[in-house]
């Protein structure tokens, strides 16, 4: 009794117009996912919704690059959308959770543009995925599934989940990495240094904080904590540091950890070799530099210091414990010398130079 009567109803719908018709599919679909065996599966429930109306979120770690992103418009041209967009609703549009290059096809390709009606097929997010900090690590679980991230992006993401006070555990938990992991994406982008007590040029050292006094970090941090907006941002496969082994976790072959400081220790305390190293890492390692060295909250003079010795020996900055065997002489006389190239970077690329004081500065906002 019950089709006979469904397939009259759906007979109505020849004479909607074509948006009518989408939004009367649309509430079709919702009706039966409520009464659905599998209304708790997001997939249960596709809907098609116009595409201006959906947008990237700021915080996707994904990376595609041009071939591959064509591959995936003839894919989507030949075989149709066989995935949906994972989205989540707010303020009337929708943010992409996953499926952002997908969403950037149905939206850049006119053909498929027009083949979809300027609609885009999406599903929603469960309702316990909404906090932003859950809508992240829904991001990297979905990204690293396909094996596809950016270690910078990911790194930054990390930042976020610390400040809002996620555990090293919780996080390799969420994200489906190991504990080393977690503490690597900490180290790109500086989060050793949170909230050290130390004196500044100590944080040449890669201390990672125990999460106890990460925990001081709250929600009013967060904009204090925000990035500069004139910084210059490169993806990892163009920073020259990446391929030259400087978050590499091993040591070279045929050496030791203690080899490894001991050779920091002696290339920082030769400062005509150091010297010589940041001269050309200046102008070798362009992009980096610009990634880096526009970076106001992290600190830049340890960044040139194991940037250097990567540079001249191949040894990353994981060794760079080396610069806590030198004198308290040697450390100043290496950190004048990493900040001397500091400036020299900033005036050669139109920034104002430091004062001594203003490298040195541990305020909150310089606060990794």
């Amino acid at each position: 009794m019950i089709i006979p009567n469904i397939d009259n109803y759906l007979n109505s719908l020849k004479d909607l117009s074509l948006d009518e018709k989408v939004e009367a599919i649309n509430h079709i679909r919702e009706v039966l996912h409520e009464f659905s065996p599998f209304n708790s599966e997001p997939v249960d429930f596709v809907k098609w919704v116009k595409n201006p109306l959906i947008h990237a979120n700021d915080y996707n770690p994904n990376s595609v690059a041009p071939p591959e992103m064509e591959l995936l418009r003839l894919s989507i041209d030949a075989d149709g959308y066989t995935q949906p967009i994972v989205t989540m609703e707010h303020e009337g549009k929708r943010e992409v959770i996953d499926g952002f290059h997908r969403h950037r096809v149905g939206k850049e390709c006119a053909e498929i543009q027009s083949r979809v009606h300027g609609y885009l097929p999406v599903v929603q997010i469960r309702a316990t995925q909404t906090d932003k900090a859950n809508r992240m690590a829904s991001t990297v679980r979905h990204n690293r599934a396909r094996g596809k991230h950016k270690v910078e992006a990911m790194s930054e993401m990390v930042i976020e989940l610390k400040r809002r006070n996620w555990s090293n555990e919780r996080i390799a938990r969420e994200l489906g990495m190991d504990d080393d992991e977690v503490l690597r994406l900490c180290q790109i982008t500086g989060l050793q240094d949170v909230f050290s007590n130390e004196q500044f040029s100590q944080a040449w050292d890669a201390v990672i904080m125990d999460d106890d006094r990460l925990q001081i970090i709250d929600e009013t941090d967060v904009e204090v904590l925000s990035l500069d907006e004139t910084r210059i941002f490169h993806e990892w496969q163009d920073w020259e540091c990446y391929p030259a082994g400087f978050y590499s976790d091993k040591p070279l072959k045929g050496m030791t950890v203690e080899q490894s400081e001991i050779a920091y220790r002696d290339f920082l305390s030769d400062i005509d070799c150091f010297e010589q190293s940041l001269k050309r890492l200046i102008v070798e390692w362009k992009h980096s530099c610009e990634h880096y060295l526009t970076n106001e909250k992290m600190n830049r003079i340890a960044w040139l210091g194991q940037a250097a010795m990567c540079l001249h020996s191949g040894i990353s900055s994981r060794y760079c414990g080396g610069y806590n065997l030198l004198s308290d002489l040697q450390k100043e006389a290496a950190d004048r010398k990493a900040f001397e190239y500091l400036n020299k970077w900033l005036v050669a690329n139109n920034r104002q130079a430091l004062t001594w004081e203003q490298s040195q500065s541990k305020t909150k906002a310089n606060i990794y």
